[in-house]
Parts: structure tokens; C-alpha cells; sequence
């Protein structure tokens, strides 16, 4: 066997049923247990999960690459970061400064800053220098305890460079540890020189019909679609055409909506069947009951409401109606945050979350927004190895540690292989 994680003080296994999410009463109780062991195979997936006497008899003839002691420590499900914009160039510190003195995104965004100064600058890079800030950003997401990410393009706007974004997600899919979910976002803002119709046709007529061919080469393999459902940017019938047409060539729907303007993105999503929706600040009462109905994830982004001081998501209203809520980080030069338990400390303390409901949202939940939960998102038998070892007795202290993470994640490990290894913690008490 690969590797043999013996005694921890507690095991959170998320979900114990093979669930494929947790609405609100599921996330009440998170399976703990204590003085537990956890064995992964050489198949990279969870063999046994259990007392830790229990596994000592079990496993005592057994062989492993490597045993790791964690009295004292807490095992949990790797964390999934279920929206990110991880590829591009120039980044947009100057803005920060803009926000701050109360200009909106809006106005950035028409001044030919925001989205179109990335564009400028990704249109520019190299497939090398992106590839290389790429692997860089992923690996910091890593040391903060993701080991499945959301990967978007859209600051390409035009074919050519959006397929070298998505030729950059392929590279890091193949040749880093990190999980993975790519996703095609041509439809990120309207370019310049061109309507959203115009936009629109070009992304139909052209843009998908490429990624289909690259798909069926074996090329790139682009697993969501995304478009921004904003006023001023795409709107509700470009996104519907955009959307369907990448539903038909098999892309799963995962789309920006209801951020600034309550726009019926919810409503729109709930209808065409989409996988998750993400943002949601402005969606209506009607919005979530269909949400809930379609068992549609609610991605929410507690960075991007902090940063641009917009209100809240309204996190509790979406639990009480029984949507499936995730987290996502929101990567991206205007929100520059890696770290998910940073986003869980937002999300319980300005969206009113619960620790455990923030924990599901994070795992088990992000991984069903990504078409993954059922490898993905909890530590159950059968399922991929990932999971964090953290260097403390409750498992509470990932979220309660504000930007604690650097001393407080023990051990990254994917597919039962340590791909980090924090010394600090071996020297330090984490309180």
C-alpha cells in the first residue's frame, strides 16, 4: 500500500454515505471520529477508514511506502476551490488603490481597466510565461491545503489567445500533482470593437466548434463553460445561446451570474440544467427555489464581496431553501486570495456560514459544482486520496486561524502521495 496515516485525533470524514453533496441538515453533522487511521492503496484511493486498532489488525501484514504518525493531529478531505482565474499576465495592484478612494468595478471595468488590462497583458505573454506564473500560483494553492481546482480562461477574448490559456490549464493538468477542472470562459467580458451579439456569434460560430475539434484530437480537454451574465457585459439571451451551444457540445454549465445586477441568472441557469452557478449577490427569492429545485451549486465568493464591498451572498437564505452551496476563492487579479480556509473564515464570519457548513462547502460540496463528488470531496472508501494533515487537535482551527494556514498544514497529500511537506509545524505548536 502507498501510505498509512496512524492515530489521528480526529478524522473528518465529511460525508460517510457516498453522498454527492450536503444541503443544510447533511452539513449539521460532519462525520468526526478520534483515534483514527486512514490507509490509501497504490491505486492513489482510499482503501480503509477507521478505529485505529481496528486498522492496526486489519493492516497488520501489509506493506506501506510510508506511515505517518498523527497523534495530536487532524485529518481532513483536501480542500476544493471551486472558481479561479489562475491564468494571466499583469496584475492589477494599481486598481486596488482605485477601489479603495470608491470607484466600482463597473467604472474600472468602462475605463478600460479591469478585465481589458488583463486581456492586454495575457494577449501579450508567452505560453512559457504564463505556464510558469500558472504553476507558481497552483503551487501556492497547494501549500493552503486545495488539491482540486476550478481552472477558467477568459482573458483571452479572441480564439487564439483563449486557446493558449487553455493550452497552459492542459499543461499543468498533465504534469502537476493539483487536480484540475478547465473551464472555457470566451464570453468573460464583450471585446473591444465588438457587440455582445457580435461576441456572442463569434464564440458559437467559431470558438466551440474549435474546442470540439481539440477534444476529439485529444488535445486540450475543457470540462465547463462559462459566461458573465452582467448587465453591460453578456445578457440574459447571449448568455442562454452561449451556454446551450456548449451544453451541446458536452460542457457542463458553471456560470458568473447575479453579481452586480439581479440579471434571472439563477433562474436561466435552473433551466438549462447547470452544474453550478457562481457569485449570486443580487439573486431573487424566485432565483434560489429554482437553484434548489435543480440541484444547481451555488458557488460563492466571500472574497469578491469583501474586496469590492459589495453586499453579501445570502448564504443562510440559500441553506434554509435547500440549495447545494459551495466556495471558491475567486482567484484573480482583482480578488488575490489562494487560500480556501481563508475563504471559509470569510464565509462564517460575513456570510453567516457555520464552521461545518463552510467545511462541506469547501469539499464535498465545490467538488459537486465540478461534476467530482463522487471522487472527490470526502474521505470515504473507494474515493482519491487527498487529504490534509493539519498540526492541530480540532479541526476547527483551519478556519479559525485567520491566514493561519502557513504554520498550521502539516501535509498536502494527493492521491496518497506527500506533494508537501511543511517543516515549520514540526517546530511549532499551532496555538
Amino acid at each position: 500500500h502507498r501510505l498509512l496515516l496512524e492515530n489521528a485525533e480526529q478524522l473528518v470524514l465529511v460525508c460517510g454515505r457516498r453522498e454527492p453533496y450536503l444541503r443544510r441538515d447533511g452539513a449539521a453533522s460532519l462525520g468526526v471520529l478520534r483515534a483514527a487511521s486512514l490507509v490509501v492503496g497504490m491505486d492513489g484511493c482510499i482503501k480503509a477508514v477507521g478505529q485505529a486498532d481496528v486498522i492496526r489488525s486489519q493492516f497488520s501484514e501489509a506493506t506501506f511506502e510510508r506511515i505517518i504518525d498523527c497523534s495530536g493531529k487532524c485529518v481532513l478531505p483536501g480542500l476544493v476551490d471551486a472558481h479561479t482565474h489562475p491564468v494571466w499576465a499583469g496584475d492589477r495592484v494599481h486598481e486596488f488603490a482605485m477601489k479603495l478612494a470608491g470607484a466600482s468595478y463597473m467604472e474600472i471595468h468602462q475605463a478600460g481597466g479591469g478585465i481589458h488590462f488583463t486581456v492586454e497583458h495575457t494577449r501579450k505573454a508567452t505560453e512559457e510565461e504564463l505556464f510558469t506564473s500558472l504553476q507558481h500560483r497552483l503551487e501556492r494553492m497547494l501549500r493552503a491545503g486545495s488539491t482540486l481546482v476550478e481552472c477558467k480562461s477568459g482573458y483571452g477574448l479572441n480564439l487564439e489567445t483563449e486557446l493558449k490559456m487553455l493550452r497552459v490549464i492542459e499543461h499543468a493538468k498533465k504534469s502537476m500533482d493539483i487536480g484540475i477542472s478547465s473551464t472555457y470562459c470566451g464570453a468573460h467580458a464583450v471585446p473591444k470593437g465588438k457587440t455582445a451579439t457580435e461576441a456572442t456569434d463569434d464564440i458559437i460560430n467559431n470558438h466551440l466548434p474549435k474546442l470540439k475539434e481539440l477534444k476529439l484530437s485529444g488535445e486540450i480537454h475543457v470540462n465547463n463553460i462559462d459566461v458573465f451574465c452582467e448587465k453591460g457585459v453578456f445578457d440574459l439571451e447571449s448568455t442562454r445561446r452561449i451556454l446551450q451551444a456548449g451544453k451541446d457540445i458536452g460542457l457542463q454549465i458553471n456560470f458568473h451570474g447575479d453579481e452586480l445586477h439581479p440579471m434571472k441568472s439563477a433562474e436561466l441557469g435552473a433551466e438549462l440544467g447547470a452544474r453550478a452557478i457562481s457569485h449570486l449577490e443580487e439573486i431573487t427569492d424566485e432565483g434560489i427555489v429554482a437553484m434548489a429545485r435543480a440541484k444547481c451549486a451555488a458557488v460563492l465568493l466571500p472574497t469578491t464581496a469583501y474586496m469590492l464591498r459589495l453586499k453579501q451572498p445570502q448564504a443562510r437564505k440559500m441553506l434554509e431553501e435547500g440549495v447545494i452551496v459551495a466556495l471558491g476563492s475567486d482567484f484573480n487579479p482583482n480578488a488575490y486570495c489562494f487560500s480556501m480556509p481563508m475563504v471559509m473564515h470569510l464565509a462564517c464570519v460575513n456570510m453567516k456560514m457555520s464552521m461545518n457548513e463552510a467545511l462541506a462547502a469547501a469539499t464535498i460540496n465545490a467538488a459537486y459544482a465540478l461534476g467530482k463528488s463522487d471522487t472527490h470531496g470526502s474521505l470515504e472508501v473507494g474515493k482519491q486520496g487527498d487529504l490534509l494533515i493539519i498540526n492541530s487537535s480540532r479541526w476547527e482551527h483551519l478556519i479559525y486561524q485567520f491566514g493561519g494556514h502557513e504554520a498550521l498544514i502539516n501535509y498536502v497529500i494527493v492521491k496518497g502521495k506527500v506533494i508537501y511537506e511543511n517543516e515549520r509545524c514540526e517546530t511549532m505548536s499551532s496555538y
